[in-house]
């Protein structure tokens, strides 16, 4: 048990987006669950490692009971986990479409039952989902449709359950990033990339801290799809 006050739970924690949502929950203050499929244990008694793939459901379960047997409680959940498979919609494989199905949305489902049951029974709780601006704006040129599909989806379930639990004291909120400046876009492709958004530059990964934290605080805000994509969500152009 711990004196911590407030405790999160990032998946797809170990690097880019997900290693930063850690780093700024520590710096408010909360205990973390970090997960992924090959995290290293932390140092840092303010953090639990729970490696494993959230598409089993074993995994869920297990990121819940060590954060709770650690701090006690869990208030906060932030899907961060995803994967994006770009490429022509007759050119996806089965491997592909398992691949994204397993991480996308099984482990969404997974993971968030686990944590919905712990917050139903403390009175409360925030749950926020990763997903994309492409799913309300396609871009011409990025196909993308099992993203869409499936972090589409997530949206939905994000409003769905705001619904369902306003009444228990759970919010439910979604960041819906435009392309963001991570280790995994190479440098040569930022010129191409910065130009498919209207403010002519990709976001950063603090930009996306930033939206978390702010829908973290936001204690009205509920079912909200925060778009940070340099205006991709407000129309073609």
């Amino acid at each position: 048990m711990s004196s911590i006050s407030k405790v999160a739970v990032v998946t797809g924690a170990s690097s880019g987006i997900g290693s930063a949502l850690v780093k700024a929950f520590r710096e408010a203050g909360y205990g973390v669950v970090a997960n992924s499929r090959s995290i290293a244990p932390s140092s840092d008694p303010g953090i639990v490692a729970v490696a494993g793939d959230i598409a089993s459901p074993e995994t869920a379960e297990r990121i819940f009971r060590e954060g709770v047997d650690r701090f006690g409680r869990i208030d906060t959940l932030i899907n961060n986990a995803g994967i994006f498979t770009a490429k022509p919609f007759t050119q996806f494989t089965e491997a592909d479409w398992a691949a994204n199905i397993a991480t996308n949305l099984t482990g969404f489902f997974h993971v968030t039952q686990q944590a919905v049951q712990r917050m139903e029974a403390q009175g409360g709780g925030h749950i926020v989902q990763i997903t994309t601006s492409l799913a309300d704006q396609p871009i011409n040129g990025v196909p993308a449709v099992l993203a869409s599909l499936t972090k589409g989806g997530l949206n939905a379930a994000t409003k769905s359950l705001a619904i369902e639990y306003a009444s228990r004291g759970i919010r439910v909120n979604a960041v819906a990033p435009g392309i963001i400046k991570t280790p995994m876009h190479p440098p040569e492709t930022h010129a191409a990339l910065s130009g498919l958004h209207p403010l002519g530059r990709m976001g950063t990964m603090q930009e996306i801290i930033d939206a978390v934290l702010f829908l973290e605080r936001a204690s009205f805000v509920t079912g909200e799809i925060l778009h940070v994509d340099g205006g991709q969500a407000a129309g073609h152009w």
